[in-house]
């Protein structure tokens, strides 16, 4: 409910600015927060300068950046936040830095549950180019963080209050996105954003770090060099260990659906390539919840087809990379992959398919992945998997 509050909260707020004539946005970047969980542990904000490194899509001439509390039950207070161009390693590029503030202020506080935007900030965001997002912690109670566990992207932390320096004294590595979730720009013709709601495989799992070899990466950088596309962004709702149907790492696709998906500005279209993990759980029973069929599975995804194709998006379908010899691969799995790949491909529920399954197959072994694009997990893909993968998408769906 929380999720779906605040989702729903951030769509009302972009509804008044364009009701008012303001600006229109439209997202660039994106992460799906999540609270930490089992198997993570609380990172120490306290008198700390994060600095954070995102890849954007599309390019524009001004910023702003969404930053999130959604999973505290306290009040989080950021200071002297700044956005520039990264230098890589840490460090920003000489005369790209820019203060940013929260209605003309330079401090914030957001309340247990929200996210917020920051004021626009005047620069130039080139496409497809790396921003360093960087902002004071101080001195406060904090019970619980809210984060995007698997970042495939470094960030830092350095004590002190250090956020305009180009460089940080003393850095400590964070492999973890932390209080932000989104980054837009100012929308111009022809300026539509793609969602792609997924889990460890949109995420990038075991893809090279600070590579930005996802393949919804890929997909950006084609769309970048395509004539009349240039202004059509990618944003990323991917969350590792993710599952459609119940909570897992971070909340299930159906329940953050509006704040992922809806709440997106520009928003456009949807790919859903999610449920290899609502699978992989029937080799690890926790409780009833987690006994699935083929028909359970395609119930929920079309929950999220339906809900999208109300609120006017166009939702195209990816069927589920082959997962044999993973850890949780059984037989059963697959037979319920193989059936709900097939009701992808032709239920009619989707507007259109995106085939992974057959791009990432072995032709010899259509239940693993084709040892070319196999990362060495039976689950996953490497970077070429991923590059295949995002060059293997007709970019005719998003004119």
């Amino acid at each position: 409910m929380l999720n779906r509050l605040c989702g729903l909260v951030l769509a009302a707020l972009t509804t008044t600015a364009v009701a008012q004539g303001q600006t229109h946005w439209v997202g660039t970047w994106a992460t799906s927060p999540m609270g930490v969980t089992e198997g993570w542990s609380m990172k120490v904000f306290s008198g700390t300068t994060v600095r954070e490194i995102v890849h954007i899509s599309a390019g524009g001439a001004q910023v702003r950046v969404r930053f999130t509390n959604e999973f505290s039950p306290d009040p989080l207070t950021l200071r002297d936040a700044h956005v520039a161009v990264s230098a890589g390693g840490g460090a920003v590029k000489d005369g790209t830095d820019h203060p940013v503030t929260f209605g003309g202020a330079t401090s914030v506080r957001i309340a247990p549950g929200a996210a917020i935007y920051s004021d626009p900030v005047a620069m130039e965001a080139a496409p497809l180019s790396d921003l360093a997002i960087s902002f004071y912690v101080p001195a406060q109670t904090m019970r619980a963080e809210t984060f995007h566990g698997f970042a495939d992207q470094d960030g830092w932390i350095a004590q002190g209050n250090v956020s305009g320096a180009a460089t940080l004294p003393s850095p400590t590595k964070l492999t973890s996105w932390y209080f932000i979730s989104g980054v837009d720009v100012p929308a111009t013709e022809g300026s539509k954003a793609i969602v792609m709601l997924g889990d460890s495989i949109t995420d990038g799992a075991l893809s090279t770090a600070n590579a930005n070899r996802r393949w919804p990466d890929v997909l950006a950088g084609r769309l970048n060099q395509e004539r009349g596309m240039e202004h059509v962004s990618v944003l990323n709702e991917g969350i590792g260990g993710n599952r459609v149907l119940n909570e897992g790492f971070g909340p299930s696709a159906i329940s953050r659906f509006d704040r992922d998906v809806l709440a997106q500005n520009g928003a456009k279209y949807l790919v859903v390539l999610e449920g290899i993990n609502d699978i992989g759980r029937l080799q690890r029973l926790s409780g009833p919840e987690d006994e699935i069929t083929a028909e359970t599975m395609e119930f929920g995804l079309k929950q999220i087809v339906d809900a999208a194709h109300l609120h006017g998006l166009k939702v195209y379908g990816a069927t589920l990379t082959p997962y044999g010899g993973a850890g949780y691969s059984t037989d059963k799995g697959e037979q319920i992959r193989e059936a709900v790949n097939q009701w992808i491909r032709t239920s009619g529920t989707f507007d259109g398919v995106i085939d992974f399954d057959q791009i990432t197959r072995d032709p010899q072994n259509p239940n693993r992945f084709n040892p070319l694009y196999d990362s060495g997990d039976h689950l996953h893909p490497n970077d070429a998997g991923y590059k295949a993968m995002g060059e293997g998408i007709d970019l005719k769906l998003f004119r």
